[in-house]
């Protein structure tokens, strides 16, 4: 005979009933985060992440540590190791046909930076969390909270592709890819959806909360010709900082990017300028007085890529160029010092090439053999020698929830 104490009896009750609502929520679930949620059906959610990784093997490595903080600077020559580079997890839902919102988790690490707990694991983070209300007015969406910002996450990075080999140039420089504001997105044709622009202001500081009165203005147009194979981005930016010097100190980048995609193939080019105001600090050899310069900063990037073995075997393949400023004058002054993120050296210039297979067994799982090089050439009144960073790397990326 069964007995069934009070203790065995409760604990069967939590047990199925746990079973049930579990269940009960996986087919909810389910239902959600398929057809609905793309037909746009209120009280539809959508639960998607991808990752990437890498195997690297650092063959060359610039003693000096040039670079700034890109992936590589830092790490000695020889060295080898597997590393988780991004993990997202994200979650949009669709409250009712005007309203929607987004959350995303990132846990980032490369190879000498990273979101790290204290015992150096790899933790999460709040990359986006808003909130956006369609069609504010006809073609425009208002967009409220953490945001993707415009300077490449909606342009040229999603054209380049492979995000997983290595970020856009002005990526790398420090231009955000989310921020916290408030933003309008919006297409001049509602219908045709060929022409669109985006404004946004934002404190400028990424998940961080903000630390000062200044703000990031953001702004862009585009449109797409030729039955939309290709894809033309004007954008813009500003961004006040604190002081130089006592001097008003401020960035502010205009920027061109062009693509061409038809379905065997993809190029494209991106182009920037970025005028920092009162931002580097240059000594005077005869007096040694530091004089405070507005300067220029360039970067041009152009990128391929496209089929060898259709659905299978894809070749890519970028070349960036980048110069820090266009005040470098060796007869008047020995020492540069630049006080913005991302040009903080302008003494040297730097040029970077990756190239790589991407094999696809699966449409939403990458194996991308590829190789990563910066090259570094000084322009400085001190001597350094001319060198490069060069990394051999197996990459592997894979999609899921989309």
């Amino acid at each position: 005979m069964l007995i069934l104490t009070k203790k065995r009896l409760l604990f069967a009750v939590i047990f199925y009933s746990g079973l049930l609502s579990g269940n009960t929520l996986k087919a909810q679930f389910t239902t959600n985060s398929d057809s609905a949620f793309k037909a746009g059906t209120p009280n539809s959610g959508q639960l998607w992440g991808y990752a990437f990784a890498d195997y690297y093997y650092k063959s060359h490595a610039d003693t000096l540590n040039r670079g700034g903080g890109n992936q590589y600077t830092g790490i000695p020559e020889k060295k080898n190791a597997f590393q988780i580079r991004r993990i997202y997890l994200g979650y949009n839902y669709n409250i009712s046909k005007k309203f929607s919102a987004e959350l995303l988790l990132e846990a980032a690490n490369g190879a000498t930076s990273g979101e790290a707990l204290t015992d150096n694991k790899l933790a999460f983070y709040i990359k986006l969390a808003n909130v956006r209300w369609k069609d504010i007015w006809k073609g425009t969406d208002l967009v409220l909270g953490q945001v993707s910002t415009l300077g490449f996450s909606m342009s040229s990075e999603p054209k380049w592709g492979y995000r997983s080999v290595e970020k856009t140039i002005i990526d790398i420089r420090g231009t955000p890819s989310y921020d916290l504001g408030v933003a309008l997105q919006g297409k001049f044709d509602p219908k045709t959806k060929n022409f669109g622009y985006d404004l946004m202001v934002a404190n400028g500081t990424g998940a961080k909360p903000e630390g000062d009165n200044y703000k990031w203005l953001y702004g862009d147009i585009w449109g797409k010709f030729f039955d939309k194979k290709l894809y033309v981005n004007l954008y813009v930016d500003y961004n006040g900082m604190a002081p130089v010097a006592g001097m008003q100190h401020s960035r502010s980048m205009i920027k061109g990017f062009v693509s061409y995609t038809v379905p065997k193939f993809t190029i494209g080019v991106e182009a920037y300028s970025n005028r920092l105001q009162n931002d580097n600090q240059a000594t005077e050899i005869a007096t040694g007085n530091v004089d405070v310069l507005t300067v220029n900063a360039k970067g041009i990037s152009f990128f391929a890529h496209g089929n060898i073995v259709k659905d299978k075997l894809n070749l890519f393949a970028r070349f960036d160029a980048f110069n820090p400023t266009n005040k470098i004058d060796n007869s008047i002054y020995n020492k540069y010092i630049g006080n913005t993120s991302g040009y903080n050296d302008p003494s040297t210039k730097e040029q970077f090439i990756t190239a790589g297979l991407d094999f696809t067994p699966d449409k939403k799982v990458h194996l991308m053999p590829n190789i990563w090089y910066n090259k570094y050439t000084n322009q400085g009144f001190v001597s350094k020698y001319n060198s490069y960073d060069l990394v051999y790397r197996l990459t592997f990326y894979y999609v899921f929830g989309k």
